[in-house]
């Protein structure tokens, strides 16, 4: 396994615990991007999504490395044991590919969320909506607090 960001903020919400690398970048829809050298990104779910998916069963893309891409842009799909969810371009510029390591350890993504289960890389600029950890931290409070909420309901 990969490791995490040695710098993270601890998380602590209900029965949901998770460190969240403090040089990320992050989406309301709980991806993450982390830029890993200039202007190349690499994304992620975090664990917020993950365990809102559940164990992952499979992925796919449908774009070709080089394709210029847009935020928003649909790129492909992960599916885990509770949901499948399509998988959204987080920037703009042009899609580099997927993680090769996924063919062979789907569980990546679940096991390790903020670094060896990157799930694909782009060139160019991050969605200039997303979060660094503060606000983000902030966002998944109110996430947590609606799932709650529903809960009591």
């Amino acid at each position: 396994m990969a490791r995490v960001p040695s710098k993270t903020l601890h998380y602590k919400r209900s029965n949901f615990a998770t460190q969240l690398p403090v040089a990320f970048r992050y989406t309301l829809s709980h991806a993450w991007l982390a830029e890993v050298s200039a202007g190349r990104w690499r994304v992620g779910l975090t664990k917020f999504a993950t365990r809102m998916l559940g164990e992952m069963v499979d992925h796919g893309f449908d774009t070709e490395p080089a394709t210029p891409v847009q935020c928003g842009q649909i790129l492909g799909w992960v599916e885990g044991f509770k949901a499948i969810s399509d998988l959204y371009c987080v920037g703009e510029g042009r899609f580099l590919g997927s993680n090769p390591d996924l063919k062979k350890k789907i569980q990546l993504i679940t096991k390790d969320p903020y670094a060896g289960g990157w799930l694909y890389e782009f060139e160019g600029r991050p969605d200039p909506r997303s979060l660094i950890v503060e606000p983000y931290r902030d966002h998944l409070d109110r996430t947590i607090e609606l799932l709650l909420a529903k809960q009591k309901l």
